[in-house]
């Protein structure tokens, strides 16, 4: 093999909207060999798997998009204020189609597995089906919630109706007039539950937590609206470049306690009326998520609209959330109202658990049965690493990528880890924590920085180093401390996940920091990454 060249140079694995535009950088415009892999049997990655009913995006449709296509950047997706998983699909294969990057796209391929040869500085990347190919580098755009959970439920494979999860929704299945049970209210859940509520025949809610939701606000864009748009698109984008979150607005330098109680509930109550789960949090006050009494006032707030929302009092009791307001910010249309009709009824799970899963449907602790014909698993994720696990990825020496997050995941920025030379995450653990589409092209023009760097010193070979990796987890891990983000089980800091290892995934201190951090990086020669021939370093870089 040390004879050979790579097939490849570049080895794109996912073709959502991270492997889509890595795809489309190393590509188009470095002109590299490149050929992305995805198991799906279509363009868009989440956007493919995730046909439930009700799915669309959470962030506004206006910055839920790439930025980089200049030509369409003022042409609003779709007709409403946010995308449906059908016309974000649809825009996605349009991105393919313009920049001409199907033919470099092989789907219904899953990858299995990857080692690294130190002679060559070469990975050999092996298919499902069987294929072994090379490349020097491997870009892996798998996203952070790829891999779906399923709670451990006494008799969860003795259903004999249909049993789904909404991460891989079947095209054919319909829920039009069916008995149908859902397990889970997070993001997802909450969707589905909205959309059900109004074609199932029967929906019943295993709620597990209640959520705090806010209302999205979704509605037909107006032509006033499109035509604004057009005129000030880029004014509007240079601005998610220097926020926090990246979501089309700049968050509040005001804190909650600074104001009356009389203000904080005009500020929440506009904030209400205008939708959008991320302008509520941080849009409002500054302090939301990182002071208890800020975080109680905003609550508290939302608690009450359910008193106010819900006409059932011992369901409004059921569906009051208590606690912190930090885990992913939630919005939807009229989610609180789905519990007023008469076809919706609601499960509290930590006051009845599910005792067992039978061939007919579901029984709760109660003894009651709850018969179903289609249960609906919205229960979650293992982020970030259950879908690399699940891989054999062996690096520098052998070493298995699921051993060196033996003690929990974590990368340099987010991107790269020891021991893995020339692989780079689009969103591993330890990336920043935003709306994706931004976040995906600030990393993925890093990255393909960093690799043309690479190339044209004739340093091919691209490692991060122990201490750079083991600096940026710590790092992550102090900034979480300030945050009730760490504070509460949830996908974001791995809680959700029976045994796995608590650790904040997330680099928590917004977009426009991580943009300077990766700037200050790349300005310092990419300091923390050693760049070098095959085989040049016979020690592990620890510095």
């Amino acid at each position: 093999m040390a004879d050979n060249p790579p097939e490849f140079d570049a080895i794109v694995i996912g073709a959502g909207m991270g492997g889509i535009y890595a795809l489309h950088k190393l590509r188009n415009e470095l002109g590299l060999r490149v050929r992305a892999f995805d198991r799906a049997g279509g363009i868009g990655g989440t956007w493919w798997w995730n046909r439930y009913p009700g799915a669309k995006s959470d962030s506004e449709g206006l910055v839920y998009r790439f930025s980089f296509d200049k030509e369409t950047l003022g042409e609003p997706i779709g007709n409403n204020r946010y995308i449906d998983q059908a016309d974000m699909q649809a825009y996605l294969e349009s991105v393919v189609d313009k920049f001409d990057l199907r033919k470099d796209i092989q789907l219904d391929t899953g990858i299995d597995g990857m080692s690294f040869d130190e002679a060559t500085a070469v990975w050999t990347v092996s298919t499902a089906e069987g294929e072994t190919l090379t490349a020097r580098y491997v870009v892996s755009a798998l996203g952070p919630l790829s891999m779906e959970y399923y709670p451990d439920i006494k008799g969860r494979d003795s259903f004999q109706g249909r049993m789904v999860h909404t991460a891989t929704w079947p095209a054919d299945l319909r829920i039009d007039g069916k008995r149908v049970g859902i397990v889970g209210t997070g993001s997802t859940g909450t969707q589905f539950i909205c959309a059900a509520s109004k074609t199932a025949g029967h929906l019943t809610v295993f709620q597990r937590t209640a959520q705090y939701c806010v209302p999205n606000g979704n509605r037909p864009i107006s032509a006033e609206e499109r035509a604004e748009y057009r005129a000030n698109h880029q004014k509007i984008w240079d601005g998610v470049w220097i926020s926090y979150v990246g979501a089309g607005f700049q968050e509040s330098q005001v804190p909650a306690m600074s104001v009356s109680a009389e203000e904080r509930r005009r500020i929440f109550q506009k904030a209400w009326d205008k939708g959008n789960a991320f302008r509520f949090m941080l849009e409002t006050f500054s302090d939301i998520a990182r002071d208890p009494a800020a975080n109680e006032a905003a609550a508290e707030f939302i608690r009450s609209k359910v008193r106010e929302i819900v006409k059932d009092p011992e369901t409004a009791r059921k569906l009051m959330p208590t606690g912190y307001y930090a885990r992913r910010p939630i919005s939807n249309e009229d989610y609180y109202e789905s519990f007023n009709r008469d076809n919706v009824a609601l499960v509290s799970l930590k006051e009845n658990p599910i005792r067992e899963i039978t061939p007919n449907g579901v029984v709760t602790e109660d003894g009651a049965e709850h018969d179903l014909d289609v249960l609906v698993f919205a229960t979650g994720f293992d982020a970030f690493d259950g879908t690399y696990k699940k891989m054999e990825i062996r690096g520098r020496g052998g070493v298995a990528l699921r051993d060196h997050w033996k003690d929990g995941a974590g990368s340099y920025l987010g991107i790269a880890c020891n021991r893995f030379p020339n692989m780079f995450m689009v969103f591993g653990p330890g990336t920043v924590f935003s709306n994706l589409p931004p976040g995906i092209e600030t990393q993925v023009d890093w990255i393909t920085s960093l690799i043309k760097t690479a190339i044209d010193g004739d340093k091919p070979c691209i490692e991060a180093t122990e201490d750079a990796e083991r600096t940026w987890t710590s790092t992550c891990d102090e900034i979480a401390e300030h945050s009730l983000f760490s504070k509460v089980d949830s996908f974001i800091n791995g809680g959700n996940i029976p045994g796995k290892k608590k650790r904040l995934l997330f680099y928590v201190a917004g977009l426009a920091a991580y943009r300077q951090k990766l700037g200050e990086v790349a300005g310092a020669g990419y300091d923390g990454f050693v760049l070098g021939a095959p085989m040049q370093r016979e020690e592990q870089p620890t510095a």
